[in-house]
C-alpha cells in the first residue's frame, strides 16, 4: 500500500498544454477575423484575468491555512508547482522576505510552446502571467523582468519586491 494521492496534482507544463492545445484554436480563429495584433491582444487580456484570479484563488487558500498575507518566502514555496518534472531550473541569487531575485536558466513551457507551433504568443500564455499573478496573490508583491527565455533571451531575469 502507498500513501500517494489518490488524484495527484497535474504539473503546471500539462496544464499549461492542455490550455495551449485551445487556445491556439482560439487565436487562429480570432487572427482570421480581425487580424493577428488583435487576437494577441485578446489572448493577452484573457491570460492576465486568468492569472490574477488564480493569485486570489493561492491566496485565499494561504489566507485559511496561515492568516494573514502572503509573503515572498511563501511565494517562493509556490514555484514547486509550476518545477514539476524539470519543468524550469532556476538560479537562485537573493530569497528574503522583501526580495527574491533569480534567473531562470531552463523553461521547458518556452521548449513546448515552440514544439506547438506557438512561438508567437507563447510569451503571452506564460511569461504574461508572472507579474500578473502576484496582482491577485499579493498586491504588495512586484515584478522586474527585462528578458525571457521565450523572447530568445539566454535567461529570465525575475526580480520580485515587496513594495513598502
Amino acid at each position: 500500500m502507498t500513501d500517494a494521492p489518490l488524484n495527484p496534482p497535474l504539473p503546471m507544463l500539462e496544464k499549461r498544454r492542455i490550455e495551449a492545445a485551445i487556445i491556439k484554436q482560439v487565436f487562429d480563429v480570432l487572427a482570421e477575423r480581425h487580424g493577428h495584433d488583435e487576437a494577441k491582444e485578446v489572448i493577452s487580456q484573457a491570460v492576465i484575468r486568468s492569472a490574477v484570479e488564480q493569485g486570489k484563488e493561492f491566496r485565499t487558500q494561504h489566507e485559511a491555512e496561515h492568516g494573514g498575507d502572503p509573503g515572498l518566502k511563501d511565494f517562493a514555496a509556490l514555484s514547486k508547482l509550476w518545477e514539476m518534472g524539470g519543468a524550469l531550473k532556476k538560479e537562485i541569487h537573493v530569497s528574503t522576505d522583501t526580495q527574491l531575485d533569480y534567473d531562470m536558466v531552463h523553461c521547458a513551457y518556452a521548449d513546448m510552446y515552440r514544439e506547438m507551433g506557438l512561438s508567437e504568443i507563447g510569451h503571452l500564455l506564460s511569461c504574461n502571467r508572472d507579474a500578473t499573478f502576484c496582482t491577485g496573490y499579493n498586491p504588495d508583491m512586484e515584478l522586474t523582468r527585462t528578458q525571457t527565455i521565450m523572447q530568445g533571451a539566454s535567461h529570465c531575469d525575475f526580480r520580485y519586491r515587496i513594495k513598502d
